[in-house]
């Protein structure tokens, strides 16, 4: 049985992890989900080692929300670069899924966002695990997590999407 790690914060507004973790369980089986919650999103890199080598994890999310300040930018470049060393070293995926708190015009929008962009990215570890042939048939197409998807631009089917 494959193991998925979700790791998350308490400083998100919003319980992404519950997101994932119901869309995993209505994509499909054969998994085991494993959460770990950390308070902020430069933890995230330490939980992700910790669910891959501890946990025995296969492929991990990270889930977090930088706010608006200049000190929260600062902390999501950080936090995401300490995520690539960990799938480096860790030679395992971890899917970064980060909401801006300023991508959403209003809490409303934030809370869709964060749902969506959780779910969506739920189905993207799933099929790395389970079904890499889905991804592949999607390359290029400029599929996008949360809004809208910005379409291919491949000409040599002599039409731009």
């Amino acid at each position: 049985m494959k193991k998925i790690g979700i790791a998350d914060t308490t400083f998100a507004r919003y319980d992404m992890a519950r997101s994932a973790i119901n869309e995993l369980e209505s994509t499909g089986t054969g998994f085991q989900i494993i959460r770990y919650t950390v308070p902020g999103i430069k933890d995230l890199p330490v939980a992700c080692k910790k669910l891959i080598i501890e946990q025995g994890c296969d492929i991990v999310m990270a889930l977090g929300m930088p706010g608006r300040k200049r000190l929260d930018k600062m902390s999501a470049r950080i936090a995401s670069e300490g995520l690539s060393i960990v799938q480096i070293e860790t030679m395992t995926h971890i899917i970064e899924v980060f909401v801006h708190e300023e991508e959403a015009s209003d809490d409303r929008e934030l809370s869709w966002l964060m749902d969506s962009r959780s779910r969506e990215h739920a189905v993207n570890a799933y099929d790395l695990l389970f079904r890499p042939e889905k991804l592949q048939a999607n390359a290029g197409k400029g599929l996008r997590q949360g809004f809208e998807d910005a379409g291919s631009v491949d000409s040599r089917e002599g039409i731009y999407h």
